[in-house]
């Protein structure tokens, strides 16, 4: 009888580390649990708020604790453990991580991380944790994450010295976003040179992982999430030496000691080790399991979807399949690689869902209250009325906040919900148009939103094409599957990643647009143009 095999694909977030277990024969989901860091008394211990992150020393400082995500991997274990989970039978680990956080590892983090490795008393070294294990492999102790927002003047630098926005859109991919990792590190060398000068090796969250479980300091970053620092060449695949000098410019050592601060980088799906004998001895895991690089959370969400996919949740996500070459010219969007190396725009409209949620809740109606706001959503024809509402600053466009804006000042409820829908579809859809390929391919739409017959009526009708609503499956579970492609790939075993992520990941029935919504949305004065038209006026009068 052939022995079990199972994939597993981890994610560490802003918020938990979650465990998705795939068997790799079955395509069946086996386990998923998740270590939230405030709510278990494993990780709520280091000093983070209400929002996740350590109280900031100033606005727009966003960093964690990298020692809870050491503790937070010993609790998933144990809980794994402790559940049954025949983790001798996990042939590969697969990691995703909150794109642009990292952190920072000194020179002793070579020698301790190989502790992991070399288990002279296995009773001493797994009677201890990883955090007890590593506590003193970090020159700067804390790890800014995604939320960060205080490098403006580090992005200007670096954009300016490159040449300017294009020269940084046309060298990386994106312009120079404030989260990004390149610049977040020249504000920390610049505010802490000693600690900068004391770092070995930045490490993204999403190979500290792999780093941690191979026992290995020194793993590479994956392109894929290399992306996301504004240091690597997009098209090449390399770190840039344009993107280096500027964003070492007059930091100590120059651009020579941040280039040596930087891993090698790899394809997200290769294969980077085996599991360290920390985790065979303290947990059974089996000797030979295989460590794959890893990378964001965004590329590894894409993994289970070839094509386009929009995620209609409290923000709307919007990632689109290029030939690597295209990109957004206007720096909306970034230019990324997925989990198995597949190009792809991501952008994100901050203001999603939760609008809707606040306009259904202008009526009286809580938050899942669904049926009155889908049967206003079916008396109206789409493409009529147009409502605007932007309560938090947002960046696909980029646009200041602003307050309901409506034509009628008596609207009813399907006036209101029509139009909120509607605008903020249009704009997700017009502002992606320059680098997305017309095609009658599927868009695959994911989230709470495909629960509604008409919202998904008119995403086909504004996309004029096939709509196909896709089961939320999560960076994690993207993250296992790509796990199992790299295992294939590195045994040349063949592998129908589309058959196995349909399998895994359940599809509804694809949803054709109705030609009369095609009429009403598309063409000279219609709804789409005299959309842009009026939101491009709101926008210059609400700038960030």
């Amino acid at each position: 009888m052939p022995r079990e095999r199972l994939a597993l694909g981890l994610d560490s977030s802003t918020q938990s580390l979650s465990a998705v277990v795939i068997d790799i024969d079955t395509a069946e989901k086996c386990f998923e649990h998740a270590i939230d860091y405030r709510a278990d008394e494993r990780t709520n211990c280091f000093g983070i708020g209400e929002d996740y992150i350590l109280p900031p020393r100033e606005e727009g400082e966003a960093e964690q604790p990298p020692l809870m995500y050491l503790a937070s991997l010993d609790a998933l274990f144990a809980d794994m453990h402790a559940a049954g989970v025949p983790l001798a039978a996990i042939r590969l680990i697969n990691t995703s991580g909150q794109q642009h956080g990292h952190v920072y590892l000194n020179n002793d983090a070579e020698t301790l991380f190989a502790q992991l490795v070399n288990v002279q008393n296995a009773g001493e070294t797994t009677t201890s944790d990883l955090q007890t294990l590593l506590k003193d492999a970090f020159a700067y102790p804390n790890a800014p994450i995604w939320m960060t927002a205080n490098t403006v003047a580090q992005t200007d630098a670096v954009r300016n010295s490159v040449g300017g926005k294009a020269e940084m859109i046309n060298l990386s991919g994106s312009d120079a976003p404030l989260r990004f990792t390149g610049t977040v590190v020249r504000r920390v060398a610049e505010q802490f040179p000693e600690d900068y000068t004391a770092t070995a090796k930045v490490q993204l969250i999403s190979s500290f992982i792999p780093a941690v479980l191979t026992g290995n300091a020194n793993v590479p970053i994956d392109y894929g999430n290399g992306c996301g620092m504004s240091l690597m060449n997009y098209r090449s695949k390399t770190w840039e030496p344009a993107l280096l000098g500027a964003t070492a410019h007059g930091l100590p050592g120059g651009v020579e000691a941040l280039q040596s601060k930087l891993p090698t980088l790899a394809r997200p799906d290769a294969v980077v080790g085996t599991l360290a004998a920390y985790y065979i001895e303290k947990y059974g895991f089996d000797g030979g399991c295989a460590v794959i690089a890893g990378s964001g959370d965004n590329p590894q969400a894409k993994v289970p979807v070839a094509g386009d996919l929009l995620s209609l949740g409290t923000s709307f996500v919007n990632m689109v399949s290029t030939d690597g070459e295209m990109l957004d010219p206007e720096g909306f969007a970034n230019a990324m690689y997925d989990g198995i190396n597949r190009p792809f725009m991501f952008g994100c409209r901050t203001n999603g869902a939760m609008v809707w949620d606040a306009v259904r809740n202008n009526y009286g109606l809580a938050k899942e209250a669904y049926a009155p706001a889908e049967t206003a959503l079916k008396q109206t024809a789409p493409g009529q009325f147009m409502t605007f509402w932007q309560p938090k600053t947002e960046s696909f466009p980029v646009s200041g906040a602003f307050d309901l804006i409506r034509s009628n000042a008596q609207p009813t409820l399907a006036e209101d919900y029509t139009g909120i829908i509607e605008t903020s579809l249009a704009a997700v859809y017009i502002y992606s148009a320059v680098f997305t390929k017309q095609t009658q391919a599927p868009l695959f739409v994911t989230g709470g939103a495909t629960d509604s017959p008409e919202i998904m009526r008119r995403v086909a009708g504004i996309w004029n094409r096939p709509t196909l609503p896709v089961e939320k499956g999560g960076a994690a579970l993207g993250a296992a599957v790509a796990g199992i492609k790299a295992l294939h790939d590195a045994e040349n075993e063949p592998f129908d990643i589309e058959t196995f992520s349909a399998s895994v990941l359940k599809r509804g029935e694809p949803i054709q647009p109705h030609p009369e919504d095609v009429a009403a949305y598309h063409g000279e004065g219609k709804y789409l143009q005299r959309f842009r038209e009026t939101y491009e006026q709101i926008m210059t009068e609400h700038p960030v």
